[in-house]
Formats: C-alpha cells, structure tokens, sequence
C-alpha cells in the first residue's frame, strides 16, 4: 500500500503555490465558515491567478480568530502547468489548528477538475485570536 502511494505522488507534478487570507472566523462549536481571497502562484511560469473561496469545517471549533493566512504546495496529476481557472471547484480533507494569541494549523486537501489536484502535503496556517480547531474542511475556489 506505501508502494503504491509513492508511486500516485511521484505521478504529480509540483505546480506553484496557493497562498489564500481569511478574515475574522466565530467557531459555532459543530462548525465554522471562512471567506478566503487566494492567488496561485505558477512555479514554471511564475504566473498569478487569483481565487475567492470558502473553507467551511465540521467538528470541534471553538474560539474566534481575527484572520488567517494559508498556503499549500499546489500538486497537479495532469502536468506543472496550471491555467486561469485549472484550480476551482472543491477540495476536501482533515485540518486542525490552534491559537492563543498566535496559532498555526494544517490542512491536507484534495479535489478540483475531476480530483486532479491536491493541496498538499500540509497547508501552514497562520492566525491571531483564541481558537481550537479540528474536523473535516471543505474549500471551495471560484
């Protein structure tokens, strides 16, 4: 089994980098739901294409952050090359974060066009405020 997700990964290529900022969060206990404004950045090209999004979770959070900042190694199974719109749709994973005072997370997200991308391995996330956090997410790129 650890064959063959070596070999899936090794299948991807390493496209650019997707950096999103979050405003102000209430975790509702069962819950939360984030806007994020986002720009990928091309690693072959160094092109930029920017996002809004959503991160919605469901479980634990508790607490309330006044922002966030987030970025992924953006990993593409079709090719490095990423287009305008190649990262919308909605990607799914385990996240989990903390923070008292400052705090930092991590996300591990997979989806877009047909599944074919995966923010990976590991999102940093970067936050100010009192929160504890842990369940499943769902970002949704426009």
């Amino acid at each position: 089994m650890g064959a063959s997700h070596a070999n899936a990964q090794e299948s991807r290529a390493q496209a650019g980098e997707l950096v999103c900022r979050g405003g102000p969060s209430v975790g509702l206990i069962v819950g939360s739901s984030q806007r994020l404004s986002c720009t990928f950045r091309s690693f072959e090209t160094g092109r930029r294409y920017t996002y809004s999004g959503t991160m919605r979770r469901v479980g634990l959070d508790i607490g309330v952050t006044s922002g966030s900042r987030l970025l992924w190694v953006v990993f593409s199974a079709r090719s490095s090359r990423v287009k305008r719109s190649t990262l919308a749709g909605t990607y799914v994973g385990a996240s989990g974060d903390a923070s008292f005072g400052f705090g930092a997370g991590a996300n591990v997200l997979v989806g877009g066009f047909n599944r074919s991308i995966s923010l990976q391995p590991l999102s940093i996330q970067g936050q100010t405020g009192v929160n504890l956090a842990v369940g499943v997410s769902r970002l949704t790129l426009r």
